[in-house]
């Protein structure tokens, strides 16, 4: 596990955001989400959304194109580099720690 963090949709654009103004970027996860045996976040698929939650307004007024492509993820990898540390239920963890026994930050 390099530390990567898959949580829900607008976890990355909010660590890209604290990075970018000097802000510390913590993720709240439960440690039985935690899969130490994965290299990266990049063997997890990722949940697709209904489009209609994108195209149509109040699930009713369509406001795109009929033909138009939408993807929407129900989540998103925020890179390890972007983390501060993850809180868990056992504590505060650097995300390239979490291999190495949950050592604390």
């Amino acid at each position: 596990m390099n530390g990567d963090v898959v949580n829900k949709i607008g976890t990355y654009s909010l660590a890209v955001l604290a990075r970018a103004h000097g802000v510390p970027f913590y993720v709240a996860a439960p440690r039985s989400t935690i899969d130490s045996a994965m290299a990266s976040g990049d063997g997890i698929p990722i949940e697709e959304r209904d489009t209609g939650e994108v195209a149509n307004v109040l699930g009713m007024a369509r406001i795109t194109p009929e033909n138009t492509e939408i993807y929407n993820p129900a989540f998103d990898m925020t890179p390890a580099d972007l983390i501060t540390g993850i809180i868990t239920e056992r504590g505060i963890f650097c995300p390239e720690d979490l291999a190495r026994g949950m050592l604390e930050c």
